[in-house]
């Protein structure tokens, strides 16, 4: 078969579904694989798995109409011209007009990755109404007839039925997330010398940043010793963003220590004891928990939507409540307090990983429910019971 995947940044077609084209392409299908940048690497990286990188224009962070019906004219050019089997979409643009494309052209199968509703189904766009209306909207026409819809937690889909954006009799499948390579993210012992946090995003307020800061400047009171890093970049022009200043007043005060972004994090995994997000956005499944898991590191995160999920509270990690820096500090005394707790929170991040997470597991189950996995005619897929309970519609 044919595959057209379509994204909204060319590094994320390697980072979060790499595993998955491998695995399309060596079962025989032709993928294209589409972005709105275009990066040299990531296009090298993927003609070396035979995979063909169509450039798609988009505005990925734009309200603008005339950018969006621009990208929404070019999706329906490159599916006219390609004529896919099966479409893949993942995040909000990439399936809204790729769901719209397939529906005015009455063809082909669609397939939606509900990675996250994101910024528009959060608290801090609450006083924008008008504006998550039309997304629901949108996202409703686009979805209508997908082939099935697949999210990473339970609370996006039942945010998904109250918003209209899904019907109860539609196919929704919840999945571990983007599954996470257990072998390239192996496991290593923690650390030895100062106890060392992490915290890996986008340096965004809704991303808890700015906790992760003052939590910083709490523990350091007590424990001085005791090393922030935080790896990220300066997002200046997003309306909840921190800029280069405010990275460089905390680095000045001793409160955190800055590692710039990199396409490889496992040497600051490896080199932390803990792994903190203390995010209140609306995530999906956050991918850095993941990782963080699979290396065998415990995580401090938010008893949010996405965050929650992979987190067994004092098991593998602490889930604290959103935008409380005391109770995040607490949780990071309790760590720096029980270096026993630690090391069994550890172990049991790595098989947390590699029982639900490996994403082989994730890959195949996706590849069956979107009869693209195993020669000749693809069967019906077998979901299990809580797919089942999804696609009937109750959450």
């Amino acid at each position: 078969m044919k595959v057209v995947i379509l994204s909204s940044l060319a590094w994320s077609l390697i980072n979060f579904r790499g595993a998955l084209i491998a695995r399309m392409v060596a079962e025989g299908h032709e993928v294209i694989a589409c972005a709105p940048d275009e990066d040299p690497e990531i296009s090298a990286r993927l003609a070396a798995l035979g995979v063909r990188f169509q450039r798609t224009p988009m505005a990925r962070t734009g309200t603008n109409p005339l950018r969006d019906a621009r990208t929404l004219l070019h999706y329906i050019r490159l599916l006219r011209k390609e004529r896919p089997d099966v479409v893949i979409a993942y995040t909000q643009k990439p399936i809204i007009y790729g769901g719209l494309a397939t529906r005015l052209l009455g063809r082909p199968r669609l397939f939606a990755i509900m990675s996250g509703l994101g910024y528009v189904f959060s608290e801090e766009a609450d006083g924008r109404p008008w504006l998550r209306t039309i997304v629901s909207h949108l996202y409703r026409a686009a979805v209508r007839r997908a082939g099935c819809i697949f999210v990473f937690n339970g609370d996006d889909h039942r945010l998904m039925l109250e918003s209209g954006i899904v019907a109860p009799g539609q196919p929704v499948l919840q999945v571990p997330g983007s599954g996470i390579d257990i072998r390239h993210f192996a496991e290593h012992p923690l650390p030895d010398g100062p106890f060392t946090f992490l915290m890996m995003g986008r340096l965004m307020r809704d991303k808890g940043v700015g906790e992760y800061v003052e939590a910083a400047r709490i523990i350091r009171q007590r424990y001085p010793d005791v090393r922030f890093l935080l790896l990220t970049r300066p997002e200046s022009e997003n309306p909840t963003g921190y800029t280069s200043a405010d990275l460089e007043q905390w680095r000045a005060a001793g409160l955190i220590e800055f590692l710039p972004e990199t396409r490889d994090v496992r040497p600051f995994l490896a080199s932390a004891h803990v792994f903190v997000l203390p995010s209140f956005y609306r995530e999906g499944l956050p991918r850095t928990i993941l990782e963080a898991l699979a290396t065998g590191r415990p995580v401090i995160t938010t008893d949010m939507p996405g965050c929650r999920e992979p987190i067994r509270d004092g098991v593998n990690g602490l889930l604290v409540p959103p935008r409380d820096t005391p109770a995040l500090a607490a949780a990071m005394e309790r760590m720096i307090g029980d270096p026993i707790q630690v090391r069994a929170m550890a172990r049991s991040a790595r098989q947390t990983a590699i029982d639900i997470y490996d994403v082989n597991k994730v890959n195949g189950l996706l590849l069956d429910v979107m009869q693209l996995q195993g020669n000749g005619p693809a069967a019906a897929p077998v979901l299990s019971p809580r797919a089942s309970l999804l696609m009937a519609g109750r959450p």
